[in-house]
């Protein structure tokens, strides 16, 4: 049964690989291609859950060990265990989501996926899901550290090419911190084999710091504990998380939040606590303090952000401290509190940046006062999805956000012998006014964006019969249409203007701030800016040269074309110069692609909070062997 393991990174790198010779001819086909494969890595996740010995969970099961480069002796050695199960099962649904997402979005959905290099998109994705996958399976330390590094490429184009305004900045950004730390990290690892003479992680683990000195060791985990904090990221070397996660498409930052984040603290508990156990209880309480600083400063930062994704990624910052904080209390239940928080922060945060994801497009803007409030009473179900996710990243008991923070503060009570329990009990109070400010955060949140009275830019009812009711889903005419026939813009409230306006009876885009249109022919008579394929224009591929617009008096830049027609599925919507309608109502509410993206999410979040033992039953006995020296 070895051959599953292997099947999970090789089936996204034949993918992968298919596609540079795809011919242009199938290039539609894209849109199914990478959920075709990603559903077959996720089959085969689901055939190693079913198959697995849940008797042994401590035990490593489909275990491959072969000569990789025999020169130096290592291995290509591959296996899982209840430590890593749960997150290679997490990975792979993750990333079947996001192709669910991107790929069944309906028109508009199609038409960006098909207008933003869908063939380097989708190989960008398949991937990032070779890198992740491979490092909760690899069982040797350079073969861990080389998938953990495959990740970096695909994320910084993922964020480059397909991201906000200021992507090439926050990619650049997140690069150099990611290398920086894997330069260090990589100096760790290769102190732990001229120490030991073996890079085998089970080995390592079984030996509990044999051969290495109490000096050497703090050493070691000083230089790789580095690395895995700025990939987790651990206060203060968070400050490239923002940036990315603002920035990021909405996939980039389901994956960054729900996987990558996981891959540092993986490393925690896979190598560098089991494999260090002596330099682990030296550092532990300065991990501690590090936690608990970033779960009251992710907090405050929570209560200060505007923008919507700027916010769920500032509060990954504080559910990664709790994270720190279980494993810096070096106790099963603590370390099973981590591994926990873990798999919850990447069910909820990833359903959190899916829901961000389609707030922006509704309102395209992620600016919490811009988007008015009241969206329960404009679309009730998407209100209610967001109410929900939010209640369980604040840790509302009975739904999975609760039991990890709840066991770390527990760990903390009562700590590994050898660590100064009174210290720790501070870091337990600490912990817990950071987790009340999280409630606090998140609900100031919510009264901002789903409660309240919708305002007129993005909640105002069209009289019966108006066109910006109309859309493309229900068969009827185009949202907004000209006297002569060419689509305009809506007449903006009081009279003004049309927010767009034709000039030779054809259609065009959404008249810039200095009232030159883009997206139609240039007033010399030059090309137009951009085409689709059928010879209609189209919004703008690049974000940066996209105009600022103003939605509601509040100058933004417009992450999406105003369209000149309802996409299927999607409501009209316009931006009246001047200060008009922002966004038309959207009887559909919840879209039948999002349903089906973010159910499993809401579904698992339920049950691990109502059945914590499902998931505790796996990590314990695991938990229990990697800390045999420590615990």
């Amino acid at each position: 049964m070895a051959w599953l393991l292997v099947a999970m990174p090789v089936v996204p790198l034949l993918g992968a690989l298919a596609l540079l010779v795809l011919p242009d001819a199938l290039r539609p086909a894209l849109r199914t291609y990478g959920l075709v494969v990603s559903g077959l890595v996720l089959a085969l996740a689901a055939v190693v859950v079913a198959a697995f010995d849940h008797r042994r969970p401590g035990a490593v099961q489909f275990e491959l060990d072969m000569p990789w480069i025999p020169g130096l002796g290592l291995r290509f050695h591959l296996g899982v265990d209840g430590v890593s199960l749960p997150l290679v099962a997490l990975t792979a649904l993750l990333t079947f989501l996001c192709f669910v997402y991107l790929c069944w979005g309906g028109a508009r959905a199609q038409e960006r996926f098909h207008g933003a290099r869908p063939r380097a998109l989708v190989f960008t994705l398949l991937v990032l899901e070779i890198g992740m996958i491979g490092t909760f399976l690899a069982l040797d330390l350079l073969l861990f550290f080389v998938f953990f590094e495959i990740v970096l490429v695909p994320m910084y184009f993922l964020i480059a090419i397909w991201g906000g305004g200021g992507r090439r900045a926050a990619a650049v950004k997140f690069i150099l911190y990611t290398l920086l730390g894997s330069v260090v990290m990589l100096l760790g690892l290769l102190l732990v084999w001229s120490q030991t003479g073996t890079l085998d992680v089970v080995a390592l683990s079984r030996a509990h710091g044999a051969g290495m000195s109490r000096a050497v060791q703090i050493l070691a985990f000083v230089a790789i504990g580095i690395g895995l904090a700025v990939k987790t990221p651990m206060w203060p070397l968070h400050t490239w998380l923002p940036d990315a996660h603002t920035e990021a498409p909405t996939v980039g930052s389901v994956l960054l939040a729900g996987v990558l984040l996981k891959m540092g603290t993986y490393g925690f508990a896979r190598i560098a606590i089991p494999v260090l156990p002596e330099g682990a209880t030296a550092v532990a309480p300065f991990l501690g303090a590090f936690a608990v600083v970033g779960i009251v400063y992710g907090a405050l930062a929570c209560l200060a952000q505007r923008d919507l994704k700027r916010m769920i990624a500032y509060s990954s910052v504080g559910h990664m401290g709790f994270v720190l904080l279980g494993f810096a209390t070096l106790t099963p239940v603590g370390v099973n509190g981590a591994l926990f928080a873990n798999v919850a922060h990447g069910l909820i945060t990833g359903l959190l940046f899916f829901l961000a994801g389609a707030v922006k497009e509704r309102y395209r803007t992620s600016d919490m006062p811009s988007l008015g409030g009241g969206l329960l009473a404009v679309m009730p179900r998407l209100g209610s999805v967001l109410t929900f996710a939010s209640i369980a990243s604040l840790g509302l008991p009975g739904l999975a956000g609760f039991w990890g923070e709840m066991l770390a503060l527990f760990g903390a009570f009562q700590p590994a012998p050898g660590l100064p329990r009174g210290l720790f009990l501070t870091y337990m109070v600490v912990g817990g006014l950071g987790a009340v400010l999280t409630a606090a955060y998140f609900l100031v949140m919510l009264s901002r964006v789903t409660h309240g009275r919708p305002t007129a830019q993005s909640a105002q009812e069209p009289p019966a019969g108006h066109p910006a009711g109309q859309g493309a889903m229900g068969g009827g005419p185009p949202t907004q249409e000209a006297p002569d026939g060419g689509p305009v813009g809506e007449e903006a409230p009081g009279g003004g203007p049309p927010a767009q306006e034709a000039t030779s009876g054809g259609p065009v885009g959404q008249e810039s701030p200095g009232g030159g249109p883009p997206g139609q022919e240039a007033p010399g008579g030059g090309p137009p800016a951009q085409e689709a394929p059928g010879g209609g224009p189209v919004g703008w591929e690049v974000p940066d040269e996209r105009p600022v617009v103003p939605l509601g008096g509040v100058p933004r830049r417009a992450e999406e074309p105003a369209v000149t027609s309802a996409a299927a599925g999607g409501g009209a919507v316009s931006a009246g110069g001047g200060g008009g309608a922002g966004m038309a109502p959207h009887p559909d509410d919840i879209r039948g692609y999002e349903l089906a993206a973010w159910s499993p999410l809401v579904v698992l979040t339920l049950l691990f909070g109502l059945w914590p033992g499902l998931l505790l039953s796996l990590t314990t006995p695991a938990v229990q062997s990697l800390l045999g020296a420590v615990s």
